[in-house]
C-alpha cells in the first residue's frame, strides 16, 4: 500500500490538478480505478503546501462528475438491453460490470429513485455502476447530476481530509484507512438522513 501511495504521489506532484481531474474521471467512469489512491496523496501534498486542499476537492469532484456523466450518457444512448448484453461478454468482468451487479444497482434506483445515485456514490463497489442504470432508465439528468455531485462531494472530502491529516502517518493510514473511511461515511449518511427527515417533518407540520 505504501508503494502504491508513493507511486501516485509522484504522479500527482508531476501532473498537478489536471492529473487529479483525469484520474478521478477515469475512476468514476466504467474503468475500475480506486479513488482512494488518487485524492489522499494529492491532499498530503496540500498539507505540505505544494497544492491547495480546496482546489483538490474541487477538481476531484469535477472529475467524479465527468466520469459519472460519461457512464450515464453511454447507458442512456445504448439502452438497457444493449448494456445487459455487454455485461455478459468476457471483457466486462475486467471492468467489474456483471449482470448481477447491474441488477443490484438497478434495484436501488427502482426503490429509491434519484436519491439512490447519492448513496451509490458513497459505496465503493457501487460507485461506478450506479450511473449506468440511471442512464438506461432515463433518470432526469439534472436530478442525476445533483445527487451524484452531492454524494461525490462527501466522498471526495472524506478522502481529502484523510490524506491531509493522516498522509504523513502512512502506517496509520494503511492500517486503519478502511475503518476510518467507513466511520466517516456512516456519519455523513446519518447527517443527510437527519436533515432530510427534519425537512420532511417540517413540511408535514
Amino acid at each position: 500500500m505504501t508503494e502504491i501511495i508513493n507511486f501516485f504521489l509522484n504522479i500527482t506532484e508531476g501532473m498537478g490538478y489536471l492529473g487529479v481531474y483525469l484520474l478521478m474521471t477515469i475512476e468514476s467512469s466504467f474503468i475500475p480505478f480506486p479513488s482512494e489512491i488518487v485524492v489522499p496523496p494529492a491532499s498530503y501534498l496540500a498539507s505540505k503546501g505544494v497544492m491547495n486542499l480546496y482546489l483538490i476537492i474541487l477538481v476531484a469532484l469535477a472529475g467524479s462528475l465527468s466520469g459519472a456523466i460519461i457512464n450515464y450518457m453511454l447507458a442512456f444512448h445504448l439502452g438497457r438491453k444493449m448494456i445487459y448484453s455487454l455485461s455478459k461478454m468476457k471483457f466486462s468482468r475486467y471492468l467489474m460490470i456483471s449482470e448481477e451487479n447491474l441488477h443490484k444497482s438497478e434495484n436501488l434506483i427502482r426503490k429509491y429513485g434519484s436519491v439512490s445515485t447519492f448513496f451509490g456514490r458513497l459505496i465503493p463497489a457501487v460507485r461506478q455502476l450506479i450511473s449506468i442504470p440511471a442512464g438506461f432508465s432515463k433518470m432526469n439528468f439534472f436530478s442525476f447530476a445533483f445527487f451524484t455531485a452531492l454524494g461525490s462531494f462527501i466522498w471526495v472530502t472524506i478522502l481529502a481530509l484523510l490524506g491531509y491529516f493522516l498522509g504523513e502517518n502512512q502506517e496509520i493510514l494503511n492500517n486503519y484507512f478502511t475503518e476510518i473511511k467507513w466511520a466517516i461515511i456512516l456519519l455523513a449518511i446519518l447527517g443527510v438522513l437527519i436533515f432530510l427527515s427534519r425537512r420532511f417533518l417540517f413540511k408535514r407540520s
